[in-house]
């Protein structure tokens, strides 16, 4: 997919952001290895550990449409959007949740409202990822 489309599509998906204790809107679209495109928006929760980002949104609406099977590595790359105006990487957390289901070479990349302002690796953006011990 043209990465402009996959930047709109998680620009929209940043409208839809349920922050009234933040303001801090987020939107996430993914491309999977089988083409098709999931988004995701954060939403907050009074009890602040409930919260749930926008790239772990999309990931589970990946998830439950099927996308696990047969690879468990099935995102190619995603968009992540923030009204800041610099980039603001996805959260460690999302980085590991990522870590499962993306490959080291799986592309993120960071956006503003005005379009993309980094790109990077997943392996960047978390080196030392947390691994089964079996």
């Amino acid at each position: 997919m043209e990465l402009e489309k996959l930047f709109e599509m998680a620009k929209a998906a940043r409208e839809n952001a349920y922050a009234p204790y933040s303001k801090f809107l987020v939107g996430c679209a993914l491309e999977t290895s089988s083409n098709e495109v999931y988004t995701g928006c954060n939403f907050e929760n009074l009890s602040f550990g409930a919260t749930i980002c926008a790239e772990r949104t999309a990931v589970g609406s990946a998830v439950a449409a099927g996308e696990a099977r047969p690879s468990t590595h099935f995102i190619k790359q995603l968009v992540v959007v923030t009204q800041t105006e610099s980039p603001a990487p996805p959260c460690g957390m999302c980085l590991q949740v990522l870590s499962e289901f993306c490959t080291s070479e799986s592309m993120i990349h960071l956006a503003n409202l005005s379009g993309i302002t980094k790109s990077a690796k997943l392996s960047e953006f978390l080196p030392h990822q947390f691994e089964s011990l079996t």
